[in-house]
């Protein structure tokens, strides 16, 4: 079984699978567990969005919000109680994976609050308050990429706290991530901290991009009298998500093989991992697993939704897939650039778009919570 599923050939060539999502049925009722040991499972992230559909969408959380109620506590201190319960319960499930693999692998995230996205001390505050509250050498705290993001990200590694770097969308922003996983871990070793037990991976987004570039390139081919244009636009459609993200691993693999990590090395720092995030085809026109199977390398994590996973268990080709063309990569931005079109207006719009919807999610949840809450104090 193991030697034939995909999942497990995923492991095999360097890339660990890992869970977007998170369930309190899942969890309770073993099936997180099993998933582990039949679907090559190696970590597991959540999210705001992840979190509503969990606690709105299902009554699993009912007789906890029940409880939380009648101790008069508000609505930011439940959700905050049943998310960590969630990750610290999912943490334990992983953590012989992590042991096994020496604090290698078995990781959940856990975010911090998207209001805070361009609040650099306020998520420093709650990165470290979310790190002590769920208390596990497994845990890594989700903060976002973004400007105001990245002095927090190098302070809280630099306090020793495991960090997973949200919404990463231009290779510039995964750099500066990389960076400051470096800084950080140089600044310890210069005061003699250790280095060893320290993770991070930087969630690289994938299939947004296509999302608004597809956009572009179809609306530009509606209004073109040009075949030659036409044609173009339309070969470059599904192309630039991809592309993007082989860029960024080539960059990669140039900051974790340069002289200031060779040093960081010999002190048993650990590789910041690119993960792979946003990689369920929102396209029906496109392969189900096509932002699994173009993106499969070395000291990467692929983070997916069940259906996805399943998908890939079903069907997925393994091959290392990452690195096999770069140029090819390089190529396909030149032409979109060419086009008329802009990367980083691209990345920016998706970046400043994926914290309104996290916090658009967050909002929903915090007032699905309320309504919950109103209920039970009525049904008194």
């Amino acid at each position: 079984m193991n030697g034939t599923n995909p999942l497990f050939q995923l492991t095999a060539q360097g890339q660990s699978v890992w869970l977007d999502s998170i369930q309190r049925r899942q969890i309770q009722s073993g099936e997180l567990r099993r998933s582990i040991e039949t679907m090559a499972l190696r970590g597991e992230t959540a999210n705001p969005s992840i979190f509503e559909k969990a606690i709105i969408g299902s009554d699993d959380y009912d007789d906890e919000i029940h409880q939380l109620v009648a101790q008069a506590k508000d609505i930011l201190a439940i959700y905050e109680k049943l998310a960590t319960d969630d990750v610290r319960a999912a943490c334990d499930v992983f953590r012989p994976l992590y042991e096994e693999t020496n604090g290698g692998d078995g990781f959940v995230s856990i975010e911090v609050s998207p209001r805070l996205a361009y609040d650099t001390q306020g998520t420093l505050a709650e990165a470290k308050r979310l790190w002590t509250t769920v208390n596990r050498p497994n845990l890594l705290v989700k903060i976002p990429g973004t400007k105001q993001g990245v002095p927090a990200i190098e302070e809280s590694l630099y306090d020793g706290l495991n960090i997973n770097i949200t919404l990463l969308f231009a290779v510039q922003a995964y750099e500066e991530v990389a960076w400051a996983y470096i800084r950080a871990l140089e600044r310890r070793i210069a005061e003699g901290k250790p280095v060893d037990k320290i993770a991070s991976v930087a969630s690289f987004f994938v299939s947004r991009i296509d999302t608004l570039a597809d956009k572009q390139l179809s609306d530009a081919a509606k209004t073109t009298s040009d075949p030659q244009r036409f044609e173009e636009l339309q070969e470059l459609q599904g192309k630039l998500a991809i592309a993007n993200a082989q860029i960024a691993y080539e960059r990669f693999k140039q900051i974790f093989a340069g002289e200031h990590w060779r040093a960081l090395q010999t002190r048993g720092a650990r590789v910041q991992r690119p993960l792979w995030a946003s990689t369920s085809t929102k396209n029906p026109a496109y392969r189900d697993v096509l932002y699994v199977e173009t993106l499969i390398g070395p000291h990467t994590v692929n983070t997916m939704p069940m259906e996805t996973l399943e998908a890939f268990a079903n069907h997925g080709v393994v091959a290392r897939t990452v690195d096999v063309d770069v140029q090819a990569a390089y190529d396909i931005v030149r032409r979109f650039e060419a086009a008329g079109f802009s990367l980083d207006a691209v990345t920016a719009q998706v970046l400043e778009e994926g914290v309104a919807k996290f916090d658009e999610a967050f909002s929903q949840l915090l007032a699905g919570i309320e309504k919950k809450r109103e209920q039970m104090l009525n049904a008194q």
